[in-house]
C-alpha cells in the first residue's frame, strides 16, 4: 500500500515537473515571439509605406496591407539622392572600420589577456574607465585634432592653414580604427582559449608575434566574424561623426542621405521609407551569412571573464 502510493506521490511530481517545463517553454516563446515582434513591426511599417501611394500613407486609420502598390517612391528616392555614390563611401568607409578593427582589436585584447606587461592593470583600468565617457563629449575635441592636424590637409607643422583630415574619408576612419568595446569583447575571447598553447610555443622559441598571428588568431575566427558583424553595421549605419566631418556631396554616406529628405520640418515619407527599406538590406544580408559564426563567438567571449 506504501508503495503504490509512494509511486502515486512520484508519477504525480513527474505530471507536474512535466507541466511546468511546458508552461515554461510557453512563456519563453510568447517572451521571444513578441520582442519579434517590437523588431519586425517598425521594419515592416517601412516597407509598407515604401510601396503606398500618397493618399494612402497619410490617411487616417491602420491598414495592414496596401490597396494600391506603387514603386514610384522608389524611383523618386533614387533620383532625388546619388543612392549609389552614397552607398559606395558608406561600403568604404565600412570595410576600412571593419579591417582596423579586426587587427588592432584583436592583437590588443590577446595583449591584455595572455601577456604580463608592467602598467597593464593601469592602462586596462583606464580603458574601461574611457567607455564610461559619452561619445558626444568627444566630438568636439576629435574634430580640432583631426581639423588641425599637421602637414595634412593644406596646415602647415602647427596645423594652421588647411583642413587637416576633415572633410575626407580618412576623417571618419581614424577616430573609428580602434574601439575600446571591441577591445574588450576580443579580450573576452582571448582569455577563454588555453594558456598551454602560447607556453608551446615560447618553448619552441616563437616570438609574441609569431604565437599571436599562427597560434591564436586561426582558433578566434568566430569572434573575428562577430567583430566584423558589429563594426559593419556600426559603419554602416554611422551618422552623427560623418555628418560633422563629410560635408562635400562627394564623400557623403548614405545616413546624411536619408536626412536630406527632410526639408524644412517636411519630411518625404514614401521615398525616405523606400531608401531606408534599400539601406537595410545589406545589414540583413551580412547578418544571415555570418549568424553561425556571430552566435559562436558571442557564446565563447561569455565563458569567462
Amino acid at each position: 500500500m506504501r508503495c503504490y502510493q509512494n509511486k502515486r506521490k512520484l508519477d504525480g511530481a513527474r505530471v507536474r515537473l512535466k507541466t511546468g517545463r511546458a508552461l515554461s517553454k510557453t512563456g519563453i516563446f510568447a517572451l521571444l515571439i513578441l520582442f519579434s515582434l517590437i523588431f519586425v513591426i517598425p521594419f515592416y511599417w517601412s516597407l509598407l509605406t515604401s510601396v503606398r501611394p500618397n493618399d494612402e500613407i497619410f490617411s487616417s486609420g491602420l491598414q495592414f496591407w496596401p490597396e494600391h502598390i506603387t514603386w514610384e517612391h522608389y524611383e523618386k528616392a533614387f533620383s532625388i539622392i546619388p543612392f549609389f555614390q552614397y552607398s559606395l563611401n558608406t561600403l568604404l568607409i565600412t570595410a576600412c572600420i571593419i579591417v582596423s578593427n579586426l587587427l588592432f582589436c584583436s592583437m590588443a585584447g590577446y595583449a591584455f589577456a595572455k601577456i604580463q606587461f608592467r602598467g597593464g592593470k593601469l592602462v586596462y583600468r583606464l580603458m574601461l574607465f574611457s567607455v564610461m565617457i559619452p561619445s558626444t563629449v568627444l566630438l568636439i575635441p576629435q574634430f580640432l585634432v583631426l581639423a588641425r592636424f599637421p602637414l595634412v590637409g593644406g596646415n602647415n607643422l602647427f596645423g594652421q592653414g588647411g583642413y587637416g583630415f576633415s572633410g575626407n574619408f580618412l576623417g571618419v576612419v581614424l577616430p573609428t580604427a580602434i574601439s575600446v568595446f571591441n577591445i574588450l569583447f576580443m579580450r573576452s575571447f582571448f582569455i577563454s582559449l588555453p594558456n598551454e598553447l602560447g607556453e608551446a610555443g615560447r618553448i619552441d622559441g616563437s616570438g609574441e608575434a609569431r604565437i599571436f598571428f599562427q597560434l591564436y588568431l586561426p582558433l578566434a575566427k568566430p569572434a573575428m566574424a562577430t567583430l566584423s558583424v558589429f563594426c559593419f553595421q556600426a559603419g554602416w549605419n554611422s551618422f552623427l561623426w560623418p555628418n560633422v566631418i563629410l560635408r562635400s556631396g562627394n564623400f557623403k554616406v548614405l545616413t546624411q542621405g536619408l536626412a536630406s529628405f527632410t526639408v524644412n520640418n517636411s519630411v518625404d515619407y514614401g521615398p525616405m521609407m523606400a531608401a531606408t527599406v534599400c539601406a537595410t538590406i545589406p545589414v540583413l544580408i551580412v547578418f544571415l551569412f555570418a549568424q553561425k559564426y556571430f552566435i559562436q563567438g558571442i557564446a565563447f567571449s561569455g565563458t569567462k571573464s
